[in-house]
């Protein structure tokens, strides 16, 4: 009876409070381009901001940011939908104030949610995100049945790349996949390991053309970051390369790419219309 009032007392709570966090999905078409590292770095920059982020990481598999924090992660995800835990003790603390739940790792497939679980799931989500300014989901690599419903409840998307023709290809695929089920959710790419904001710009070029020529959408060219030596001892050391090293070429990136992102003159029109994000979810996650 205790739980039942303080989830009632929580659900005013938030109803009153009444804050809207913006919403946003990591993805990527191929895995090993960084989209993980850049996740993370990228909410601990937003944090360094003031901002309050809840950083997901939504690949169940293969859950990493954990380690790219140097953590060990006591809970995670897995817990919660293994039922042991609530989703507000799946939240851990990182550095600079963000919160995070990990992933977990060592399953094969993802989770999938009963008609119970969806109704739990949504209603805690919708209690912790009126804590929050960002709510930031890092997805596996590629898409699945599961992973995609998360996709298209976001409010935006970041897809992250490298100049490597496959990759790019990848992203393309990608979002190809995504536009075929909803044209509305804008696009943002991030470059990762070029060698030159020159090739960083002429990477978002190919991938912008493309889907101006076949699909119609346009692309929001967010940032690159460069093939930077610090960035790879940062996470051979298990540490944000923006704290191991702000003044590094990687961190003075991310910190753009962030900027520009909070940055509301950034966009051509209004981004965060539309149906909510838990009422998107929801609807997603109870089709079958």
């Amino acid at each position: 009876m205790k739980d039942q009032a303080e989830d009632l007392r929580l659900r005013i709570r938030a109803k009153e409070q009444n804050k809207t966090p913006r919403t946003l999905a990591v993805v990527s078409g191929k895995g090993g381009v960084g989209k993980s590292n850049i996740s993370l770095n990228f909410s601990i920059s937003l944090a360094k901001k003031g901002l309050s982020v809840l950083l997901f990481d939504m690949d169940l598999g293969m859950g990493n940011l954990d380690i790219l924090m140097g953590k060990s992660s006591e809970v995670s995800i897995i817990d919660y939908f293994d039922g042991n835990i609530s989703l507000r003790e799946a939240i851990m603390n990182g550095p600079e104030g963000l919160h995070y739940i990990a992933g977990g790792s060592g399953l094969s497939h993802l989770v999938h949610l009963d008609e119970k679980m969806v109704g739990k799931f949504t209603q805690e989500l919708e209690i912790l995100f009126s804590d929050y300014d960002y709510v930031i989901f890092d997805m596996g690599a590629g898409i699945t049945n599961e992973s995609i419903k998360f996709i298209l409840s976001v409010q935006e998307i970041v897809c992250i790349t490298t100049p490597e023709p496959t990759a790019i290809m990848d992203a393309y695929s990608m979002l190809k996949h995504i536009h075929i089920v909803d044209s509305s959710i804008p696009y943002y790419i991030v470059i990762n390991r070029v060698q030159s904001e020159r090739e960083g710009q002429q990477t978002f070029d190919r991938i912008s053309k493309v889907l101006k020529s076949f699909l119609d959408r346009d692309s929001y060219y967010l940032g690159m970051l460069p093939d930077d030596r610090v960035l790879q001892q940062a996470v051979r050391r298990q540490t944000p390369f923006i704290l191991y090293n702000e003044k590094s070429a990687s961190s003075k990136a991310i910190m753009e790419i962030t900027e520009r992102f909070n940055n509301k003159h950034f966009y051509e029109k209004p981004l965060l219309n539309g149906m909510p994000f838990i009422s998107k979810l929801k609807r997603l996650l109870f089709e079958r």
